[in-house]
């Protein structure tokens, strides 16, 4: 997703600087011995999606409706630092991406003679299952 050192690559249309992503970084938890308890492996990046320049306003009001006013994505996957930090901005590209995806809306289309056929039928098979289990009247 950073095709262009210093951009992150969300969709065709839209590129996010480098700039305008916070990072913060830890110690990642978990087992790992001396190194563990030295390097600081664990990656946080937000994006501010209400202050972002980048963003055109029906993109900054579909992302604060989808995801919110702040887009956060945290990677400790990998004992790297520098893979954590590809891992967490392709993780923020990829949410951005779907918050920002546009679904097609629903066709309403009427059910195929044979799904009508095969449901009522279900129905039947049902019935007379239940009958059969019903005690037999007093003749």
């Amino acid at each position: 997703m950073v095709d262009d050192p210093g951009f992150v690559r969300v969709s065709g249309s839209l590129r996010i600087p480098v700039s305008e992503l916070t990072w913060r970084f830890s110690r990642s938890g978990g087992p790992g011995g001396q190194h563990a308890n030295t390097a600081d492996t664990r990656v946080e990046v937000r994006f501010h999606v209400g202050q972002s320049p980048s963003l055109g306003p029906r993109q900054r009001q579909r992302l604060l409706e989808r995801l919110g006013a702040e887009v956060r994505v945290v990677a400790s996957d990998e004992r790297s630092q520098a893979q954590n930090r590809d891992l967490a901005v392709r993780r923020l590209a990829e949410r951005l991406a779907e918050g920002l995806r546009v679904e097609k809306p629903r066709r309403a289309t009427r059910p195929s003679k044979g799904s009508v056929e095969r449901r009522l039928d279900a129905k039947r098979r049902q019935s007379t299952r239940k009958a059969d289990r019903r005690r037999p009247p007093l003749d």
